[in-house]
């Protein structure tokens, strides 16, 4: 199992490389390609503001291509940038705490009308893309997304799955009962499979420091006996 942290900013590949060489965290393509090479299943990690959209739709690709399973589990926020790379999970899970934020692109610009014009038009394009992520994923069409993305919209757990943003909400809860589809019940409960298996785990634990204790003790006996040959051939 290959574990990707998205636990830092997302930005592009040489500006992730600065963030090495200065001891920061960051995340890029890059580092996720290395990490996705010879991978078999992958689990990612996310609690991120977000960052660089083209460089998370990077990562939203190489993850998406992936031949092995990709599992997602939003752990604390997904925002932004890294709502897209969340896409990519074959299964999206999120910790009951979590949340998931979508918004429009923005950016800074200067110049006159035309400038204004063309890098709004810019921006309208990168919100088109960036909601063909939400699509493939929710099912949701584009007119309902790009106005929660124009709203600035935050998702709890419960809501994040209810528009199909993520698969489940993670369970924390104590070991409970199976449900059974059978005309009987189990002679045994799980409770009781649960104490036989600490029993037999504190019991494996006795035996291997009882044969660790006895090595030592042929190790001591050993010694003992070579000690007396070497006394012996001197005397």
């Amino acid at each position: 199992m290959t574990v990707i942290e998205v636990k830092a900013d997302i930005v592009d590949n040489d500006t992730g490389k600065f963030y090495d060489w200065i001891g920061w965290d960051a995340v890029y393509p890059g580092k996720v390609s290395t990490l996705l090479d010879g991978a078999d299943e992958v689990e990612v990690n996310i609690n991120s503001n977000g960052g660089d959209v083209f460089a998370a739709s990077e990562i939203y690709t190489l993850l998406s291509q992936h031949s092995g399973r990709v599992t997602v589990n939003i752990q604390g926020l997904a925002a932004s940038a890294a709502s897209v790379i969340a896409m990519a999970g074959d299964v999206v899970h999120i910790s009951p705490t979590a949340q998931i934020m979508i918004h429009k692109a923005w950016t800074t610009a200067d110049g006159n009308a035309d400038d204004m014009a063309h890098t709004s038009e810019f921006l309208e394009g990168i919100d088109d893309s960036i909601m063909n992520a939400y699509v493939a994923k929710t099912g949701l069409n584009k007119s309902e997304l790009s106005n929660m993305m124009a709203n600035e919209t935050w998702l709890t757990a419960n809501q994040a799955v209810d528009y199909g943003f993520a698969d489940d909400v993670m369970d924390f809860g104590r070991s409970r009962e199976p449900v059974l589809n059978s005309i009987g019940y189990p002679q045994v409960s799980r409770a009781v499979v649960d104490r036989w298996k600490k029993a037999m785990a504190s019991a494996e634990a006795y035996e291997k420091i009882q044969k660790k204790t006895v090595e030592n003790r042929d190790a001591d006996s050993l010694n003992k006996e070579r000690l007396q040959a070497k006394i012996d051939l001197l005397f």
